[in-house]
């Protein structure tokens, strides 16, 4: 049981870790903080957090657990501003898209305390945000990977790790950099895509009537469109190279595909067409499947 947990970022993320928490009896007080007064008395009027802190140093005063669920941003500031405030037993965690660029900020940030972080992803969301938008099973079904590193405390990657199997989650380790390069392919670069094609239509002249034809597989595809865009922003700086490989690939993909069309090279269409619908089928036909989803 975690005796006080404090949540820097009392959005989706966070609000839905103190719900899930609260709702399996496993949490004594939930100190919220956010920068802005408005965030914060929201969180707590709709019962996300129990005490809205009025800094970051009062929120985590006391606290044996700390998540953070801030725009990776804003990891680094957060992270400097909250070390001078803690004791031998507070553990720090996050909820970061992207690991090397946090692991790399807390080492700076928390010195000799380094070992108390464990680095984290609940890989859930919706396209929504703020604290209305939290809710107690975003986490159920749903992976969380932790990518402790060799410093990491034994007793704290533990006791993180049963925090989110408290929430329904399943939690797996993996290694820092092989994670950035995963989520990059399975979420970061979609998300690019999809941007980027909702954006292209919107400048277009006939913009209107092109969405209002618009079909479910559009509509599907496009709904990460609907994320909050400096989220996404701080994603795509914090996990550059990654990204930028596989854009670069995918920009590879794309120009043979053009190729193709322009040769009509029908064998080469049907063969990539074949090779993804294979992909796709073998590994989303699977019974109980775990949601890796972020939104």
């Amino acid at each position: 049981m975690i005796n006080r947990l404090a949540i820097i970022g009392v959005g989706l993320i966070g609000g839905s870790l103190s719900l899930a928490l609260k709702k399996a009896g496993q949490v004594g007080e939930v100190v919220g903080y956010s920068r802005t007064e408005s965030v914060r008395q929201e969180a707590l009027d709709l019962g996300v957090i129990d005490r809205a802190a009025n800094s970051i140093a009062d929120a985590v005063k006391d606290a044996d657990m700390i998540f953070l669920a801030v725009p990776m941003g804003a990891m680094a500031s957060v992270l400097t501003e909250l070390a001078p405030h803690l004791n031998d037993e507070t553990i720090i965690t996050d909820g970061g898209s992207a690991k090397a660029q946090v692991v790399a900020a807390a080492r700076i940030a928390l010195g000799e305390r380094f070992k108390q972080f464990v680095a984290g992803h609940p890989i859930a969301g919706t396209e929504r945000s703020g604290p209305s938008a939290a809710f107690a099973t975003l986490y159920n079904d749903h992976r969380v990977v932790l990518t402790p590193v060799a410093e990491t405390n034994s007793e704290a990657l533990e006791k993180v790790r049963i925090m989110w199997q408290l929430t329904g989650a399943e939690v797996v380790d993996m290694d820092v950099e092989h994670h950035d390069k995963v989520l990059a392919a399975t979420s970061h670069l979609p998300h690019l895509l999809a941007f980027n094609l909702v954006g292209m239509l919107a400048k277009s002249a006939d913009c209107e009537e092109v969405l209002r034809f618009a079909a479910g597989g559009f509509r599907d595809f496009s709904r990460i469109a609907s994320s909050d865009p400096v989220m996404w922003r701080d994603i795509c700086l914090s996990n550059s190279v990654a990204i930028l490989e596989l854009l670069n690939d995918y920009r590879q993909g794309l120009d043979s595909l053009e190729q193709a069309i322009m040769n009509s090279d029908s064998d080469y269409l049907v063969e990539v067409f074949k090779r993804a619908k294979q992909a796709r089928d073998s590994r989303f036909s699977e019974p109980g499947l775990i949601d890796n989803s972020e939104i």
